[in-house]
């Protein structure tokens, strides 16, 4: 019975029901982390062979002469720039190898921008008298603190079944010049894991910004990251601007983050040569260059991006089974009583989960005194406000199964709770 049909006493009791099982949760005692996607203790263990790769005897000259061990290679070493070039499906000398986060690129990007402008701008973004980006939501809640940092002012965009409402975005940066930048996940989006359709891709190689310096932030985390044998596709974004003769309109980033270790991975920017220029002149200053042996020493590990995909094979082995435990717990547990909505990624780190209106805040809240971490209620939204305070992103990955069957038992258990709760004050 749908909980939205039942009278004042059938809530009432299951309510009481509710409280009883929610105390002996409580009793439990639990300390259980479902907050940020992070790869589980095994999906680290699939690349520690990579430690031995490189080694004393190693040869560690890279393919064009450089010693990795020395400064020099601002921009990568050649035969990173060509593993990553294939992954992200550009050209090698469309690449920035950088550091171990791609999260550090992309705030380097701001920061630059907002210090220097980009290609096409007449004057540092920080002279003007107002930045503004849009941001699809539920979204990525970095990348709406890096605009926070900088003082951007932010323009929620509804995310739909095909991506981020173009009809808004291409109203918005037509008629708005303060409109900069826009934050995308294209690939299994966070945390919804929704694909941007290849319409959506298209329309945003052929939007029209009344800013010249207007850009694309295309934060392509999930590229590799499937779940599924039939995995989504995503157009390539460089190839339709190179259509429309708008390439220098993106900048993209990848990294393998959660593909070999996240602290000691490498990330990666990918832009048209143009942009490239203009970034390298002021990343000069700013390094001598980025870490060149751990880039070598992914080079050597992976060898090609077969090798990632390979790889990959191995991390799906492990979370998607996670992932199933999860969306049939919610479709046991919430589907029959009609108090939520998710959707089921063929991909990605994430499982969004749209309780009634009102419910977030306090099934996160309940989540957290009975020992569980959730992602906080509206992190998904700029200024972390959900407007309906009701989504909740779930990240499956890191406990172990037995420890994640305990805690999205106890988030639904939450999840029911909070909503009779609401039914009753209504």
């Amino acid at each position: 019975m749908l909980l939205t049909e039942m009278n004042k006493a059938q809530l009432e009791e299951f309510k009481a029901e509710c409280e009883k099982a929610y105390e002996a949760y409580k009793a439990k005692g639990l300390k259980l982390n479902m907050a940020r996607g992070k790869p589980g203790a095994d999906q680290l263990d699939i690349t520690m062979p990579m430690l031995d790769v490189l080694n004393s005897s190693s040869d560690l000259t890279s393919e064009d002469g450089t010693d990795v061990r020395n400064y020099g290679g601002l921009t990568g070493i050649p035969e990173a720039k060509k593993l990553f070039a294939e992954m992200l499906g550009v050209s090698p000398e469309e690449i920035i190898v950088g550091g171990n986060a791609s999260l550090s690129l992309m705030y380097d990007s701001v920061a630059r921008a907002m210090t220097h402008g980009v290609l096409g701008s007449e004057k540092p973004w920080c002279k003007l008298d107002k930045v503004k980006f849009l941001c699809p939501a539920p979204g990525y809640d970095r990348h709406f603190s890096i605009c926070e940092n900088f003082g951007i002012e932010m323009i929620t965009i509804p995310m739909l079944e095909t991506g981020p409402d173009m009809d808004m975005i291409e109203k918005l940066v037509a008629e708005d010049d303060s409109v900069k930048g826009i934050w995308c996940v294209p690939m299994y989006s966070n945390p919804d894991g929704i694909t941007y359709s290849d319409e959506t891709v298209r329309r945003f190689a052929n939007l029209s910004p009344k800013a010249k310096d207007f850009r694309i932030f295309w934060d392509n985390a999930y590229c590799v990251h499937h779940l599924t044998d039939t995995p989504d596709t995503l157009l390539n974004i460089f190839d339709e601007c190179k259509k429309t003769g708008k390439e220098d309109m993106v900048f993209e980033f990848a990294s393998t983050s959660k593909i070999s270790f996240p602290g000691a991975g490498v990330a990666v920017m990918a832009a048209s040569k143009a942009n490239i220029a203009q970034i390298e002149k002021i990343l000069g200053i700013q390094y001598i260059s980025y870490d060149k042996i751990n880039q070598l020493r992914h080079v050597r590990y992976f060898k090609n991006f077969d090798g990632i995909k390979a790889k990959m094979e191995e991390h799906r082995a492990i979370i998607a089974p996670k992932f199933k435990l999860v969306l049939d717990t919610l479709e046991k547990e919430l589907a029959p009583l009609g108090v939520g909505e998710w959707h089921n990624p063929n991909g990605g780190y994430f499982i969004s989960v749209n309780t009634l209106n009102g419910c977030a805040k306090r099934v996160v809240s309940l989540c957290k005194e009975a020992g569980v971490v959730l992602t906080g209620a509206g992190a998904t939204f700029p200024y972390k406000n959900d407007p309906n305070d009701r989504n909740i992103r779930i990240a499956p990955t890191y406990p172990p199964l037995n420890e994640l069957e305990i805690a999205i038992n106890l988030f639904c258990l939450c999840v029911k709770l909070a909503s009779a709760e609401k039914l009753l004050a209504e």
